[in-house]
């Protein structure tokens, strides 16, 4: 398995961000994505994307072979949701690890969840997303869309070795159309990809990331 930059590495924070003050959309308008409704809120948030970041997915919907489609998760999370995401499961790991120090914790925390100040999904930057068939219905990637690393026994990191033949030629199908148009994959979740937040400025050798936190409305 190839070395992984974690969320909470210094470098990540480092990137400067030069907002470029791209609007939320929501990828439900015009009905051109499969938006699964697992992570709707009442404000619709979880729908949202950067304007640049959908055009990019409908871009990597062309590149997929036929038959098949892609299923949008979530996009845009609320900074309060993001941290409260991070501290919950930052606890988690706590309570079964009381020997860590904190820098471990955070370390371990970002695998699954970022951490707050910098994260991906809070710019409006990433999305959480998986493969269907014409008909809608989810494919094989391995294991369930949003497992943590102690659920899936490391089956969520994307190059993970311990799956299935379809899996494995699902999620190469998946990263080559989002990869093809600039996307970054985090390798602990085969299904986070983003575009124009601090990690994939990192990722990428750009300058500065393009988004920074973002609210909506």
């Amino acid at each position: 398995m190839r070395h992984i930059t974690l969320m909470s590495d210094p470098r990540v924070a480092a990137v400067p961000v030069r907002e470029c003050g791209e609007p939320l959309v929501d990828v439900r308008d015009g009905g051109a994505l499969l938006v699964d409704a697992r992570k709707r809120d009442p404000d619709g948030a979880y729908a949202h994307l950067r304007r640049g970041v959908l055009e990019r997915l409908l871009a990597a919907r062309e590149r997929l072979p036929d038959g098949l489609r892609l299923l949008f998760v979530e996009g845009y999370r609320p900074l309060t949701l993001q941290r409260r995401y991070f501290e919950e499961y930052g606890a988690r790991l706590r309570a079964d690890h009381p020997e860590w120090s904190a820098e471990q914790l955070r370390a371990a925390a970002s695998r699954y969840v970022s951490p707050p100040e910098i994260a991906p999904h809070s710019a409006g930057a990433a999305v959480d997303l998986t493969l269907a068939d014409a008909d809608g219905r989810e494919l094989d990637l391995g294991c369930r869309l949003n497992a943590d690393p102690e659920e899936s026994r490391g089956a969520c990191y994307t190059d993970a070795v311990d799956i299935g033949d379809d899996a494995r030629r699902n999620r190469e199908i998946l990263g080559a159309a989002l990869t093809g148009v600039g996307l970054v994959n985090y390798p602990t979740e085969w299904w986070h990809w983003s575009f124009g937040d601090r990690y994939w400025a990192l990722a990428a050798g750009a300058a500065a990331a393009h988004y920074g936190p973002r609210h909506l409305g």
